[in-house]
């Protein structure tokens, strides 16, 4: 194939050339940390605004770019809707970052994730936005929809009063009207098993799944999207961490569809978002997960579960040019991922020899049209 004319050559003959990663499950727009909150991110979402929030959100983006990772799945705790205005700036042209897939509020039970007294009742939201009947679920999904989500978020079990397997149908067909996915965050065996019987495209975390589950989820195509945290100076226990490496292998075994996954939602001093997520990387490596699965997990599978396989992601004719170039071998040791030297998004260079020059992403006008939302 003949080069066009005045085509800019950019070498990289020295690197392993790999599609854009993927992290299919954070939350770019939240960042919780020991000073001032204690590391609570119920009293995040009443210090930090959303402006605030939305601000970060931009940082951490950057920083997941300057790691790798072309395509975050954003689910949700993103106050009011910061994670739209994030993804509206990327794809106008406005800031450089990921390709976000955004989850806009997470839709629970009366409460979502929070636990406040009465007179506190209205600092669940915009963490959550309560829905506890047919009516109330359906309105949920479609303010979602019309602020600018591409997923929808639900809480299974996050109360006693958790969802039927009814109501997450009902969830899952109101979602497919726009076109949407159903990610559900599940935090008991019992939730996981309605999740499955229902049909769910994806469970969040897994500290509840087990051998029944993973072989129900299996049979039935259903994404684990685990966010297993590794054990580190930072963060977690050896005792959670043997249990996270045992659920990667018996998933593994299955054949469970599983996704690189994170989580990542706080401070950790002298490391950025994207250098805490792709620490990642020691869960996989202590599940002896090979190299070309653990690579192939962090790429075809994250562009799968965030339902762009079609649209970007592979490095093929007609889709949007997202490459990095590490280091080494990701086939033979998925550590070169650490050492990511080149980074194009939409065939604009990101990064090069090491150094962020994102200078061509930062524009004062929507560049890619206004009306994008």
């Amino acid at each position: 194939m003949a080069i066009p004319a005045g085509a800019e050559i950019i070498d990289l003959s020295n690197y392993s050339v790999v599609p854009g990663l993927v992290d299919a499950h954070n939350h770019l727009a939240l960042t919780y940390k020991k000073d001032p909150e204690n590391n609570v991110y119920y009293l995040t979402s009443v210090l930090d605004s959303t402006a605030m929030r939305a601000i970060q959100a931009v940082s951490n983006g950057i920083t997941m770019m300057s790691s790798g990772f072309t395509v975050v799945r954003d689910l949700g705790n993103a106050a009011n809707y910061a994670d739209t205005a994030l993804r509206t700036a990327i794809e106008q042209g406005w800031v450089p970052g990921p390709t976000v897939i955004n989850s806009g509020i997470i839709i629970g039970g009366m409460g979502g994730q929070f636990y406040p007294v009465p007179e506190r009742a209205a600092l669940v939201y915009p963490e959550y936005l309560d829905a506890d009947t047919p009516d109330e679920i359906v309105k949920a999904v479609r303010k979602n929809v019309l602020y600018g989500a591409k997923v929808i978020k639900i809480m299974v079990d996050a109360k006693p009063y958790g969802y039927t397997v009814d109501e997450m149908k009902l969830f899952i067909a109101e979602a497919a009207k726009s076109g949407m996915k159903v990610a559900g965050h599940v935090q008991t065996p019992a939730g996981a098993r309605r999740a499955i019987e229902a049909g769910i495209w994806s469970i969040e975390h897994s500290t509840a799944l087990d051998d029944e589950t993973h072989k129900a989820m299996a049979k039935k195509g259903i994404w684990r999207v685990g966010t297993e945290t590794p054990f580190t100076v930072y963060m977690g226990t050896k005792e959670r961490f043997d249990r996270t490496v045992a659920g990667i292998k018996n998933a593994y075994q299955n054949h469970v569809k599983m996704a690189f996954s994170t989580d990542a939602d706080y401070y950790i001093s002298g490391m950025t978002r994207g250098q805490i997520v792709i620490d990642f990387l020691r869960s996989w490596k202590a599940a002896e997960i090979p190299a070309p699965e653990i690579l192939k997990i962090l790429t075809t599978n994250g562009y799968k579960v965030c339902d762009i396989y079609e649209k970007r992601g592979p490095i093929k004719a007609g889709l949007p040019a997202d490459l990095i170039a590490v280091v080494g071998n990701p086939l033979e040791d998925i550590e070169s991922l650490r050492k990511v030297q080149f980074v194009m998004k939409e065939g604009m260079v990101f990064k090069r020899d090491g150094v962020m020059t994102p200078e061509k992403f930062f524009n004062s006008g929507p560049v890619n049209g206004w009306r994008i939302r």
